[in-house]
């Protein structure tokens, strides 16, 4: 029955996934190309590498497992994503005011990244559990404490932009679950006035830090006469896009790049690197790559058996969509700076193998979906 299930396993998601991480990798090397720091003492290509093939194989081994295993583990999925949230801030507090990795001899782990899987298993099991229950105002407040109980570490460490995602992601899966358009408005319009009567509050305690204020504001009001500071990279981004023209300057030869007059070029700036090398036809494949695996996610969310395996579906198409859009808006100037990197191209390994696990469980939706049929 095994080898029946991988008859059906989506190898036009698998490929693009494929391709954009090739791309990502490609792109890192000409990133760093000439940084002695990285090149060497940090070897960023080989970290990415290596992640790439960890993905790969966790991709694998989630895609044969049967996804319906995560919903009887979501109590324990929950729990211990706290308890391993909470060591990072206590650990980090106590030894450098904070901290949102955890060091190992080889490389760094960052938790949160893993917290938006957890995120999607644990409401996705909870709201299918109770789908004929939204109306009830006390499901959807149990859901957001619950919800709360992971943000609320994530804030502490602070990463505000992370903290932004999991809300994101709640309140999607709320939407899918079947919770009327006008309580979700609602809810919405009640989240909003919160948060700005609060806001004060937030600032005082070091939830938003200053350097978020000032991206912000940056992003609001900008100084027309700054020429470094906070408005230095995203210049040069817009530089580096425009500037690459149809076809690019060049693998290689982007003086943007090269010249590294960007910055933060291989992670948070990469798509503007992929413009400035490779041009508009290099970027539009990086965004027609991303929307075809946001619409293999939503599809298998429609195919999907059962309500839990739909909603994992529906939870991973917004978590790669909604990050995608966000960095894609960084990059163009449409937002304020945040952080969140472009899923499978940005460098990051804890990010990478975390979104390779999330597109396993896709697969594992789809092949069981298809073996359901025979």
């Amino acid at each position: 029955m095994r080898a029946t299930y991988w008859r059906y396993f989506d190898f036009w998601l698998l490929g693009a996934v494929t391709i954009l991480v090739i791309i990502g990798v490609t792109m890192i090397r000409s990133a760093i190309a000439g940084n002695i720091e990285l090149t060497t003492t940090t070897p960023l290509v080989t970290r990415q590498i290596i992640f790439a093939f960890i993905g790969l194989a966790a991709l694998l081994f989630t895609a044969s497992v049967d996804y319906r295993l995560w919903s009887a583990l979501s109590a324990q999925l929950y729990i211990g994503m706290i308890i391993v949230l909470a060591a990072l801030n206590i650990i980090g507090g106590a030894l450098f005011g904070s901290a949102r990795w955890f060091q190992t001899a080889l490389v760094f782990i960052q938790p949160s990244e893993f917290a938006k899987l957890v995120m999607i298993l644990v409401m996705a099991a909870y709201f299918a559990r109770h789908a004929r229950e939204m109306t009830n105002p006390r499901w959807t407040f149990l859901s957001f404490f619950l919800m709360m109980g992971l943000t609320i570490f994530v804030l502490l460490q602070p990463n505000l932009s992370t903290s932004i995602v999991l809300v994101v992601l709640w309140f999607v899966l709320l939407w899918m679950a079947g919770l009327p358009l006008k309580h979700l408005l609602t809810y919405g319009a009640a989240g909003i006035l919160v948060i700005a009567v609060s806001f004060p509050i937030l600032v005082q305690v070091g939830v938003i830090q200053e350097y978020q204020l000032r991206r912000i504001l940056t992003f609001v009001a900008p100084d027309p006469n700054a020429r470094y500071g906070d408005t230095y990279n995203i210049e040069q981004a817009l530089v580096s896009i425009g500037s690459g023209g149809w076809f690019g300057e060049g693998y290689g030869h982007g003086s943007q790049v090269q010249l590294r007059f960007l910055k933060v070029r291989w992670s948070d700036f990469i798509f503007s690197a992929t413009a400035h090398e490779l041009g508009f036809i290099g970027a539009m494949l990086v965004i027609v790559l991303i929307a075809f695996i946001v619409y293999r996610c939503l599809w298998a969310a429609r195919i999907s058996p059962d309500p839990y395996g739909a909603l994992v579906s529906y939870g991973v198409a917004t978590l790669i969509a909604f990050q995608a859009l966000v960095n894609l808006g960084v990059n163009l100037k449409l937002m304020p700076a945040t952080g969140l990197t472009l899923p499978f191209l940005s460098y990051g390994g804890s990010s990478l193998l975390a979104n390779m696990i999330a597109i396993g469980l896709v697969e594992s939706i789809i092949m069981r979906r298809k073996a359901l049929e025979m």
